[in-house]
């Protein structure tokens, strides 16, 4: 059995207004709640095991048959603390995604489909996707590099180049229960060291988890996608035409 994580606690300054009443993943495009997408693709996969981390206004997030955890402290953590907010959870294979992307049900089967300890979801067609949300590309892209065997061997820094980012992280994976075990140490020491890779483990993102693990040596793939996903993470792309087309789309497929 597959089950789903969606970490969903953050305030989403970057959508005020549109933020300042609801968390990220209810603010709608097209009538529909950025959550209410995701959780109708899961759904047509037969997945019923959904777990929703919630934080901020965590009274506004509630969907019949989902749990829900919360992390008390969402305004002074990032990600990776959020998601270990429902460690109890973490067992089995387990689907991780963030609140405020949407994506096909064919992203979904390929990233199911994976084998892999620990698989992440990579858009090798991000470029034009960020030419639309972006003046320059590299103001928000982050570093995504492939080794010769095809394992992701840099994720999440800030790119000097294009020739740096092979592919862009989405904010979705997924672990078997060997690769939930390798983060479950490299978190354990991290918090007993104070750091996680550059930053403190309360304020390290999944990217810095990921590097870590890679850093660490334990195997990180890819799973490649070309769009079919959407992220609302400002004010910008919420008014962009391109967000409606892509969750149309999605909705269609």
């Amino acid at each position: 059995m597959t089950k789903v994580i969606i970490l969903a606690a953050g305030e989403g300054t970057r959508l005020h207004p549109y933020t300042l009443d609801c968390p990220k993943c209810l603010v709608k495009v097209g009538g529909k709640s950025l959550l209410d997408y995701q959780l109708a693709v899961l759904k047509s996969q037969g997945i019923e095991h959904i777990v929703l981390i919630k934080g901020y206004l965590s009274d506004t997030l509630h969907r019949p048959g989902v749990m829900t955890y919360c992390n008390e402290r969402y305004a002074d953590t990032n990600m990776v603390w959020t998601l270990f907010c429902a460690e109890e959870e973490m067992t089995g294979n387990v689907i991780v995604s963030y609140g405020d992307i949407a994506y096909s049900k064919e992203v979904l089967i390929e990233l199911m489909k994976s084998s892999q300890n620990i698989s992440v979801v990579v858009d090798r067609g991000w470029k034009t996707y960020w030419e639309t949300r972006f003046d320059n590309p590299l103001d928000d892209a982050e570093t995504l590099k492939i080794g010769h065997d095809g394992r992701i061997v840099e994720i999440g820094q800030t790119p000097n180049s294009l020739d740096e980012i092979e592919g862009q992280y989405i904010g979705l994976m997924k672990f078997s229960e060997k690769g939930l075990s390798s983060l479950k140490e490299l978190f354990k020491k991290s918090k007993s060291a104070g750091m996680l890779g550059t930053k403190g483990p309360e304020k390290a993102y999944m990217t810095d988890l990921l590097q870590a693990a890679i850093d660490k040596g334990y195997d990180v793939w890819p799973v490649f996608i070309e769009g079919d996903w959407v992220e609302v993470d400002t004010v910008n792309d919420l008014n962009l035409e391109i967000t409606r087309q892509r969750l149309e789309k999605i909705s269609r497929m």
